[in-house]
């Protein structure tokens, strides 16, 4: 049985006299539930295909014959992506971590120092008070400031984002202290402000600072630019900031680097030394390849390890802030323990998002990627990397555990001491050099060092790639949430973030690193099949398309393609629906989930299919043939007051025209109409039995769309259907239905 190996010291620490426990490790439950009934499963997969075998072979005529391969085809890809499901339900398991033990194992003065890596891109997309907050969250942690190092990339070289952070550094030397003088939980200041924390005169004095900071901000991103009024301080500080802004007005601009908070001479208010903040704006040239985010997470590698160097590294995006300030102590539970130091590369925390509504209509809470299948794939050889909220070896950077890829310059090797203060110059000249647009160029960066280039989703393909070099991760999922993160609230930024997500993870599933082949060659056959479910995500678009047409043209035209009721093999069609539907409700009750969100997560899955995977698909092998190139989309961070007030409601939002939207009302339409007829047929008297299989397809699909026929028809807001997109689909509709028709009646 292929497996992670046991991990010595996880529970016997706590006897014998030895030291306090870190962490502890143990399966779930449900494992041997679902090895059973995956055996179980299996076989009726194995009847499925024994029946579209004799089906295809005795088909009467070449329409028969080209539909039974249809549904033949789409139902081998749900056979493959079912198998490579299972490697999450094979051997999950559970973590708990212990990080009040850390100090009595290991002296505050030798915990490892951290260095922080925040990438932004777009100060309208992302609004720069949301990317302040989470610097704010994490350099406040339980941990020696002195020891905190954080970056700041802003790969759209804004001057509203630097001039934001000049802000930010000023107001944090009043609130780490108040943070770690009242011991308060929530360390981003807005979620505090917003939360119902006690009303002192110390709390209204910190209030006012924050709100003061934050309408500054505001009021220069409004006006697109920082009136020289709000340049508070000193003669430097302007000076220096309209030389930066003379940079950011030329599209191809130098590196700049500024360090706005130094470790070893900044303090706050109590005395107390503050953590490093620095702002880097990498170096970009038109003509030359940036790599989107992995290129600037690649910089501040480099930018990092010239000022700073430590071991420990944390990325995270913009709009992920810290919810416990002990989240650090418990990835030191990990990363500092003897027993799996030496091949451990990662610890990953889960992406769970606060502004959710109740319901989740969008399927924003992710549970079964960030959760579900995070937790099997740990059992195995650890989970795969999703972006943010992971805490990394910078060691693992560089090659393999037993190999190390030695970087270009000395200054740059994982095990580098830094002996000079970041602002020297010889220390500022070398983080400029390293940063420059230029830099990489025939070296090893993003192939075999640092996080790897060839795909839009760099977090999943460098965690691939780690742990096919032989580097295991961890994921630490404990009972108050790590980091909440900024969820899209409509449904064009849902889908268009999801489809950028397809195009990248079928890049790497057709690369020559694909999990399929090379994962399985290099970890086995459960991490190759648990990266290949992800790899090949986009092709749930296959039969979710088909079934979302096929069998509800037949039902139009009177024509049977599944068996009667009346026949046996009606009752393994309805096994292998209510089984997978059944086990997917369970898996996600189990995980913390409710029924309803569990409902609403299987319609969009249903959603996603007929439009981002679907496009997402078409997009990729258009690229692969060199007819069109995809690029890199900043996901919205910035909220409409309307759209909000409707995501709260549970309402979808449409509002703009879309192709997805067209391909999604398309299918909405025909699922009715052809409901609409079976039911007239029904009640007119005739005999639908061999039309029952079609009939509850097309009535299931129609209660997942109301949604989309409350707003074409029901709704007057911003966020109905747009007229266009209703008039595209129902047209196209329209066409379908007379081809359809044309086809069939060769069948007849």
């Amino acid at each position: 049985m292929e497996g992670r190996p046991k991990e010595s010291g996880t529970t016997k620490a706590s006897t014998g006299g030895g030291p306090p426990p870190l962490r502890t490790v143990k399966p779930m439950r449900i494992t041997i539930f679902n090895r059973m009934f995956a055996t179980v499963y299996a076989l009726a997969i194995f009847a499925l295909f024994y029946h579209h075998t004799k089906t295809l072979l005795c088909s009467p005529t070449l329409v028969a014959f080209s539909i039974n391969l249809a549904l033949s085809l789409s139902d081998f890809v749900l056979t493959f992506m079912w198998i490579n499901t299972q490697t999450f339900r094979m051997c999950p398991v559970y973590r708990k971590q212990f990080p009040e033990n850390v100090e009595k194992v290991m002296k505050r003065s030798d915990f490892p120092a951290l260095d922080v890596f925040i990438c932004t891109a777009d100060p309208y997309k992302e609004p720069p008070i949301g990317v302040v907050n989470t610097a704010l969250s994490v350099m406040a942690y339980d941990y020696p400031t002195e020891k905190i190092s954080v970056y700041v990339s802003d790969d759209g070289g804004s001057a509203l984002t630097l001039f934001s952070f000049m802000e930010a550094a000023k107001f944090s030397t009043h609130w780490l202290p108040f943070c770690k003088k009242n011991n308060i939980l929530e360390r981003s200041p807005q979620a505090y402000f917003e939360s119902n924390h006690p009303c002192t005169s110390e709390t209204e004095k910190i209030e006012v600072m924050y709100r003061s900071m934050k309408a500054k901000v505001e009021h220069a991103l409004e006006k697109g630019e920082v009136d020289d009024q709000y340049i508070t301080g000193l003669d430097q500080q302007h000076e220096i900031f309209h030389k930066w802004t003379d940079n950011f007005t030329r599209q191809d601009h130098p590196a700049v680097i500024q360090v706005l908070l130094d470790a070893s001479k900044d303090k706050d208010i109590a005395g107390n030394l503050m953590p490093n903040l620095i702002y880097v704006s990498r170096g970009k040239c038109k003509a030359l390849p940036h790599h989107f985010k992995a290129g600037a997470l690649n910089a501040l590698l480099r930018v990092s390890s010239s000022m700073t160097n430590a071991p420990t590294i944390l990325t995270l995006d913009c709009d992920f802030c810290s919810n416990d300030p002990q989240t650090l102590l418990r990835a030191m539970c990990y990363l500092c323990d003897p027993a799996i130091r030496s091949t451990l590369a990662y610890v990953q925390f889960p992406q769970i998002y606060r502004g959710i509504n109740k319901n989740d209509i969008y399927c924003g809470e992710y549970k079964r990627l960030f959760v579900i299948n995070t937790m099997g794939m740990d059992g195995v050889e650890g989970p795969n990397y999703v972006g943010t909220g992971c805490f990394f070896r910078r060691r693992a950077f560089f090659g393999s555990p037993s190999s190390l890829i030695s970087p270009e310059i000395p200054e740059l090797f994982p095990d580098h001491v830094v002996d000079k203060p970041i602002q020297s110059q010889s220390v500022l000249a070398l983080a400029h050099q390293v940063a420059d647009c230029n830099y990489e160029n025939q070296t090893d960066w993003g192939s075999k060092i640092g996080f790897r280039y060839g795909s839009l989703v760099e977090d999943y393909y460098t965690g691939f790639r780690l742990q096919c070099e032989g580097w295991k991760g961890i994921f630490c999922n404990p009972e108050r949430p790590a980091f909440f993160g900024d969820v899209p609230i409509n449904l064009a930024d849902a889908l268009n973030q999801q489809k950028r997500w397809s195009i990248g993870l079928l890049e790497v599933g057709f690369s020559k690193h694909s999990p399929a082949t090379f994962g399985v060659r290099s970890k086995g056959i459960l991490m190759g099949l648990g990266y290949a479910q992800l790899a090949f995500w986009a092709i749930w678009s296959i039969p979710i398309t088909t079934y979302a047409f096929l069998p509800q043209l037949a039902l139009l035209n009177r024509v049977s393609i599944f068996p009667k009721v009346s026949e046996s093999w009606f009752f393994l069609y309805a096994f292998l629906f209510l089984g997978a539907y059944g086990q997917d409700c369970l898996d996600f009750v189990l995980a913390g989930g409710s029924v309803q969100r569990w409902w609403n997560d299987q319609r969009f899955w249903h959603i996603r299919g007929v439009t981002c995977y679907l496009f997402g698909s078409i997009e990729f092998f258009l690229k692969f043939l060199g007819i069109s190139a995809s690029g890199f989309t900043v996901t919205s961070k910035a909220v409409d007051a309307e759209q909000s007030k409707r995501y709260e409601q549970g309402i979808f939002e449409f509002g703009v025209h879309s192709p997805m939207f067209v391909s999604l009302t398309l299918a909405a339409i025909i699922n009715l109409i052809s409901f609409s007829q079976g039911l007239v047929e029904v009640f007119g008297g005739n005999n639908l039995e061999g039309l029952f299989v079609q009939m509850f397809i097309s009535g299931f699909a129609v209660v997942n769309c109301w949604p989309i026929y409350e707003a074409i028809a029901l709704r007057n807001d911003n966020g109905k259907m747009p007229i266009k997109t209703t008039i595209m689909a129902t047209l196209l509709a329209g066409a379908l239905y007379m081809a359809a028709s044309f086809i069939f009646k060769a069948w007849i």
